[in-house]
């Protein structure tokens, strides 16, 4: 069987011409490509073929018809999705510069001005997409900070896989909500 990155370029020769592997991690492969209509750099995000099979074509594509309705500044826009010789894609705009993992891993620590610039921004972008029902493309549900309550001594925890961390409380299965802890006196 031929290799995904052969199959892919095959597959979009007519819309996209596959340049380079950005990155991989463990649900996609993320391409730059030429966007031949528009003669613009595009990212191409191909789900992993094993990944593929276990969402299934129709899952997938139903989820990004759902998640290209989000429309906010800090979420990437959906320019093209599909299925493509087997393999399920989406195009989402190329975005030139380092990533933040990259950004951490060469300075070690943010000023807290620029710390507290990017949290509000993923926060809102979250926020937003959570209030739509989805979560933004890249998301890693289950990672990620969970207020505590007040009897925790507030502010937020790193939540694991749905797992608690921390100080047991008598009120720790209470709902809360994002909104009740931003707007709690």
């Amino acid at each position: 069987m031929t290799d995904p990155l052969t199959r892919l370029r095959s597959a979009l020769a007519d819309r996209y011409l596959i340049e380079q592997q950005l990155g991989s991690g463990g649900m996609a492969t993320v391409y730059a490509a030429r966007d031949l209509k528009h003669d613009r750099l595009v990212a191409v995000k191909l789900l992993r073929p094993e990944l593929a099979a276990v969402i299934g074509t129709e899952r997938f594509l139903q989820e990004i018809r759902i998640t290209a309705r989000l429309g906010h500044p800090h979420i990437l826009t959906l320019i093209d999705s599909g299925e493509a010789d087997g393999l399920l894609y989406y195009v989402i705009p190329y975005v030139k510069g380092e990533s933040l993992r990259d950004k951490l891993n060469r300075e070690k620590h943010l000023p807290i001005d620029e710390a507290l610039r990017i949290t509000t921004a993923v926060a809102s972008a979250i926020g937003y997409a959570h209030r739509h029902q989805r979560d933004p493309p890249g998301y890693q549900a289950g990672e990620h900070l969970a207020p505590r309550r007040r009897s925790d001594g507030g502010g937020l925890r790193h939540r694991d896989r749905g797992e608690r961390r921390g100080r047991r409380t008598p009120d720790r299965d209470r709902p809360l909500s994002w909104d009740s802890c931003i707007h709690e006196p």
